[in-house]
Parts: structure tokens; sequence; C-alpha cells
């Protein structure tokens, strides 16, 4: 049944947009876009500089033209509808886009092109750099990226480097640093794994089991629980250690125990069916994840499009 609905909802929102002015509505995707991302009408307003009705008069009248519900209103703030997400990320791209426009006016004849140095851990690599990279070159043909994977955090200036991507708290430097989102750790095991131990239900049960360690993880672990914020300290049997995390995948492949695994990393793990999250409503640590650079004055123009896409990216894994 919910198939059938998100199917109608599907229809009837393309049907609309076929008969629809759609640059009258610019605008208010852009608006809807903005309250999605700050979580609240009261927070986009401030970050548009326009009132708080405004924006919702914005978000009705985008609702009414197009004949669906986009975020849902509750007295605790709102929620996006599923046809809402489909939106969105459409927005998102669009906003990117806007964006660059605006980066291209003001770089008029100034096309980027030469050597670009680019560091990263290698958590990030398939996943995130890769793809990013792969766009980045697509829209700007000139570049001739030289990727440097290394999971220490190596100095722009003495290195040449012309963006880190960076996880973790960031050390005191001049370098400019870029939000860019959150790595979080989750844990992972294969099915068979699973199945051979199925009394793994909760964070706490995984004490007893054999825990294979990355080099940057210690054996108190503080864990989230993701269903009502609680944190708690739990201490893991450690069964083996490795100075790769790549070493640690293929130790937990092998059926030899689970692993606290970056999400960005899982995923597509988890997507192929060649691993599990063991009890997915508790997560390992969180790591803001940043973009650096030395410019100080104007950034170049392929630096803003590679944090745009670093920041899609990970915003959708």
């Amino acid at each position: 049944m919910l198939v059938a609905f998100n199917q109608d909802n599907n229809k009837k929102l393309n049907s609309k947009l076929r008969i629809m002015n759609t640059s009258k509505q610019l605008s208010r995707l852009m608006v809807f876009s903005t309250v999605v991302s700050k979580k609240s009408f009261t927070q986009a307003a401030k970050h548009l500089n326009i009132s708080k009705s405004a924006v919702s008069q914005q978000i009705t009248l985008l609702e009414s033209e197009l004949g669906v519900r986009l975020l849902n209103r509750t007295t605790r703030g709102v929620s996006i509808t599923p046809i809402g997400e489909k939106v969105v990320k459409r927005c998102l791209v669009l906003q990117d886009q806007v964006d660059l426009l605006f980066n291209d006016l003001k770089n008029a004849g100034e096309v980027p092109k030469g050597r670009v140095v680019i560091t990263y851990p290698f958590s990030l690599q398939k996943a995130v750099i890769l793809p990013a990279i792969e766009q980045l070159c697509r829209e700007f043909p000139g570049l001739e990226p030289e990727l440097i994977a290394d999971d220490s955090s190596l100095d722009l200036i003495s290195h040449k480097i012309d963006i880190a991507v960076h996880i973790g708290e960031l050390p005191d430097s001049t370098y400019r640093a870029l939000p860019a989102g959150n790595l979080t750790e989750i844990f992972c095991a294969t099915p068979l794994y699973i199945n051979r131990n199925p009394n793994i239900q909760h964070a706490q049960d995984l004490c007893h089991y054999n825990w294979i360690a990355t080099g940057w993880q210690q054996a108190r672990v503080e864990v989230t629980d993701n269903t009502n914020g609680s944190v708690d300290i739990i201490r893991l049997k450690q069964f083996s250690k490795t100075n790769t995390l790549l070493t640690t995948i293929e130790m937990v492949m092998m059926h030899m125990g689970f692993a606290l695994i970056p999400h960005v990393v899982a995923q597509p793990l988890i997507k192929s069916g060649d691993l599990m999250q063991i009890a997915p409503n508790f997560s390992g640590s969180q790591w803001p994840i940043y973009t650096l650079h030395a410019y100080k004055s104007e950034k170049p123009i392929y630096i803003t499009r590679f944090h745009q896409l670093i920041c899609r990216l990970i915003e959708g894994l």
C-alpha cells in the first residue's frame, strides 16, 4: 500500500511539474531546501533574512502549486515527507549550480587548469573522494589532480597541497576550514558471523565477542543510543589490531570478528550484502569532516566546487 501511495504521489507531482510555470517556483524551492537544511522555519528565516511568516507562506504556496505535502508541521518542529525527500535532493543540486553561476561571474575569464594536489584519509577514498574528483574533472577538464591518501595530517604549505580533507578535531592553524559533514563509526560483521552469534542485540552484548580494532581505536568506546540520544561507555574485547582499515575489513570479511567501521565505508558493503550492521540502534564515535585550504582571500572556484561535492556525497551515504 505504501509503494502504491508513493507512486501515486510521484505521478501527481510529475503531472503538476509538466503544466506549471517552474520559473516562478525557483525561489520557493530554495526556501524549502533552506527549511530542510536548517530543520526549522525560524532558523531558515534568519538565514534568508526574511520573516518566519514569509517562509511559511512560500512553503504553503509551493505545496499548493505542486499538489503534495513536502513538510509535516508539529509543535516539536518540522519533518520532511517521502515526496519532500525527492524534491530536496533536486533542490540541493540546483543550489550548487546557482552558487557556481555566481562564482563563475566573479571569476569570469578564469578557467581552472593545471596541477591540483589533494590529500585525504584512506577511509574516504572510494565512496567520497574519487567520485568527487571524477565530477570535478568533468566540470574543469583542465585540472590535473594529484592525490595523496594518508591517514596522518600533512601540512598544506610544506607539502604544497591545495586541498586537504580532514577527519576529527582540527589542530591549531591559520588554514581555512570548511565543515563538510560527519563520519560515524558503526558496528559491522558478516551475515555468517551474525548468524553464528545470534545473541548480539545491544551494544553491551558486543563486549563478549571478537573485536578487530584499527590503529586509532581504543577498547573503551563511547556508544550512542540513536533512539534516545543517550551515551554510554563500553569496553570491547580486542581480538586483533591492524594498522589499516583495509586490513580490518578483510579480517571481518573472513568472519573472524566484528569491527567499528566508518559509515561512509560500511554503507556500500552493507548494500552489497557483504556486511551487516550489528545493533543498528547504536553507533560508535562521531567525527567532524572538514576541507582545508590555505588561501587567505578569494579561493579558486574548483575548491568551492570540490567542497560542495564532498558535502553532497557524505550527505548521501
